[in-house]
């Protein structure tokens, strides 16, 4: 190299780097966490179709399945951000000199 290439090169601005995996692990996190919130509120209202039940016992047993789905979907939401760690991790191993 001559000296006007070294010159050139240390004159030049490094690139910006881009964010692809923040901004997929932040949708990711969006998406669940309005998945969360519709699960929530779809709980509640007036019971329609009970069967035998009084109206009492159906409202409790829509807010325990209510319950139960919410915790389903945090433990599925776990699993996911634990995976995408894992590839994060790999990936930055990889990309290490």
């Amino acid at each position: 190299m001559t000296a006007t290439n070294q010159q050139v090169e240390a004159t030049e601005t490094p690139k910006k780097k881009k964010r692809v995996f923040l901004w997929t692990f932040l949708a990711v996190q969006a998406l669940f966490l309005l998945w969360i919130i519709a699960g929530a509120s779809s709980a509640g209202g007036s019971p329609t179709d009970c069967g035998t039940l009084d109206a009492t016992t159906c409202n409790d047993l829509e807010s325990v399945g209510t319950g139960i789905g919410v915790f389903i979907v945090l433990v599925f939401w776990v699993i996911v951000d634990f995976l995408l760690a894992v590839g994060y991790g790999i990936y930055r191993l990889a990309k290490r000199p």
